[in-house]
């Protein structure tokens, strides 16, 4: 007498890669919650499991050190995802560069750039206050600025190639004056230790760019 075969269980891969990408989310989020509230050198791998509510295992896996824990914080933070794809590459920063008014292209791009700082101010202020003790953390914030800086330049040769940028200044002068006025440490001086609204914040900063990159600002 013949028996019917058992149905074979179908692996469900789209349900383990959920399950896989909402741990995930946990351990960074419970990183940054302990990064902001502890500091980054105070708070272990351990603690992160615990308040993530995973095995310290799941964690090593996944991110292997704190440092790149806390890059790939960074790296969520700023680009909303976990994609590879720079910031120059972005779709909303090439759309950026193409608008054609000088004036529509700055407030376009503080306001993009004021969105990504409400979602990694606290983030970045975890970064600067850990690179000068830690090796890792440290490059991690010199190629941030190194990046941030060539980000401002092609912005600065835009307005230079459509001849809106301000007579005598230059490609590299208009970008040191952009990377001052928009420096992550500006932002978390104002903001974060000032207590000034974001909106108060991206006000000036469209403001300031304006008068002192454009040519027709007085």
């Amino acid at each position: 007498m013949s028996t019917a075969a058992k149905p074979t269980r179908r692996y469900d891969s789209s349900k383990r890669r959920e399950q896989a990408a909402a741990r995930r989310d946990r351990i960074l989020d419970a990183a940054e919650e302990l990064f902001v509230r502890d500091g980054y050198a105070p708070t272990s791998m351990a603690a992160v499991a615990d308040r993530a509510g995973v095995a310290l295992k799941t964690v090593y896996l996944a991110y292997e050190t704190k440092g790149k824990l806390l890059r790939t914080l960074w790296n969520v933070r700023l680009r909303g995802d976990e994609k590879p794809i720079p910031i120059g590459e972005r779709l909303w920063y090439k759309a950026m560069l193409a608008e054609e008014d000088p004036e529509r292209k700055l407030s376009i791009y503080v306001e993009s750039a004021n969105r990504l700082r409400g979602r990694m101010g606290n983030v970045l202020r975890v970064i600067r206050d850990a690179a000068p003790v830690d090796p890792e953390i440290g490059q991690l914030w010199e190629r941030m600025q190194s990046e941030f800086l060539e980000n401002q330049r092609e912005i600065v040769r835009s307005l230079h190639r459509r001849k809106h940028l301000k007579p005598g200044l230059g490609v590299e002068g208009g970008a040191d004056v952009m990377w001052t006025l928009n420096h992550p440490s500006v932002y978390l001086l104002l903001v974060h230790e000032r207590g000034w609204s974001m909106a108060r914040y991206q006000r000036w900063l469209t403001d300031a760019l304006r008068l002192q990159l454009l040519a027709d600002s007085n």
